[in-house]
């Protein structure tokens, strides 16, 4: 393909994401993030199944999907999606959801974070993709009146590599760091609440003090280590008393999200997420 035919395409697909994103969006810090300093490539884009993907992320943003206010409930969730750390598969993993759940009043905002096993990567899970959700909790509450969020509603969900990146602010957060220069930071990165879809890396998860309650999604045919790792999950907090749910679905393997071509019980995962929200309070208006 010749180089002007890559850069039509290129834009081609990037309008085409902000189109099925509906929004614009917020960059996290609008002075540039910490450790990205003098990174200016442009996000790489591919489709692949109708489902955009995306990498080189250098500059990590929120896409929101505000609900129409007659249909608030004042809960939000940051989605996470997944792609290995590599890459972002933001449809059925971030956009899909996202639409979803505003269309029910929950408002919900796509997080593209940075990523520590793209191409020549400097960036690390714990240290830079961890920063990225800890920002966009603390965002959100920041303009939660705004938006017409309980800031005591305020959670994740991650699916896959995203899953693990939702739950690390499950157990790595505080309570705003008072005295910071900038506002954002001086209001609390716990989330209210996890979803965890798939999530990854799983065995390395605990239960923090003071953990938010957990909702657990997977498919029994899904790799060991996650299929497994989720139900581990599950009991080490149930062990801490923290409330948990957990759904395994025996037909379904990995990276399911919300697709239009998914079939079976599955695709009843949504609503058991509603319901699980609706029965821990989360969705009074």
């Amino acid at each position: 393909m010749h180089l002007l035919s890559k850069i039509i395409l290129a834009g081609l697909l990037l309008n085409s994401i902000k189109t099925t994103a509906q929004q614009n969006e917020i960059l996290l810090w609008s002075n540039g993030a910490p450790g990205s300093e003098a990174k200016t490539g442009m996000e790489k884009v591919r489709l692949v199944e109708g489902d955009h993907v995306i990498s080189n992320i250098h500059h990590p943003s929120v896409t929101p999907y505000l609900p129409a206010r007659e249909k608030a409930t004042g809960a939000a969730v940051i989605i996470a999606p997944g792609g290995g750390h590599r890459e972002l598969w933001i449809d059925h993993e971030g956009y899909n959801p996202a639409k979803w759940c505003s269309d029910r009043g929950i408002a919900a905002f796509v997080l593209k974070y940075r990523l520590a096993h793209d191409t020549n990567s400097t960036y690390t899970i714990d240290k830079d993709e961890l920063a990225d959700i800890q920002r966009a909790i603390r965002l959100v509450r920041s303009r939660a009146k705004e938006w017409g969020i309980d800031t005591a509603r305020i959670g994740v969900m991650g699916f896959s590599a995203g899953g693990e990146v939702a739950a690390l602010s499950a157990m790595h957060f505080d309570n705003g760091r008072q005295g910071a220069a900038e506002a954002i930071e001086r209001f609390s990165s716990r989330p209210s609440f996890q979803a965890l879809i798939y999530p990854g890396n799983s065995a390395r998860l605990e239960v923090a003090d003071n953990a938010p309650p957990v909702f657990l999604v997977g498919g029994y045919n899904d790799r060991p280590d996650i299929a497994e790792g989720i139900a581990l999950l599950y009991l080490k907090y149930k062990k801490a008393k923290v409330s948990a749910e957990l759904h395994i679905y025996s037909e379904a393997g990995h990276g399911f999200g919300m697709r239009e071509r998914n079939r079976g019980a599955v695709t009843g995962w949504p609503s058991r997420f509603e319901e699980w929200l609706a029965d821990r309070g989360f969705l009074k208006k």
